[in-house]
């Protein structure tokens, strides 16, 4: 287990400039469209966060598709993240897309892993 109780994400859609007040309104999970930057979500952000991959990534190249996923979940961690599309998937989308979107994810995190997250001490 994770120990994540992501029963309750928050999706703040239009309120990000709040995001570090939002992080302390009780819910244990903010979830992030596409157009937060990682960065300032981990530096403000007290709680887990969810996303937040363009979910039109999904219509790239698959070496794209692996360098978005890549750089996104290496700028998150591991730590109290959960990684995700930053809205929903579109009903065309091709199922061989979301897969190596699920399989990146999974090989990345399990590289930093590996490594020691480096972000581990900081999100505890």
């Amino acid at each position: 287990s994770s120990g994540i109780n992501a029963e309750w994400p928050l999706r703040p859609g239009g309120a990000y400039h709040s995001i570090s007040k939002i992080s302390y309104t009780g819910y244990n999970v903010v979830g992030l469209d596409w157009t937060v930057d990682p960065n300032i979500a981990r530096d403000y952000v007290h709680i887990a966060v969810q996303g937040n991959l363009d979910p039109c990534a999904l219509y790239a190249p698959k070496e794209d598709l692996i360098e978005m996923t890549t750089k996104m979940v290496q700028q998150f961690g591991v730590r109290n993240y959960i990684a995700n599309l930053g809205h929903g998937i579109y009903p065309d989308m091709d199922p061989e897309s979301v897969a190596v979107f699920c399989d990146t994810v999974h090989k990345v995190s399990e590289d930093i892993m590996k490594k020691g997250d480096p972000f581990s001490q900081l999100y505890t």
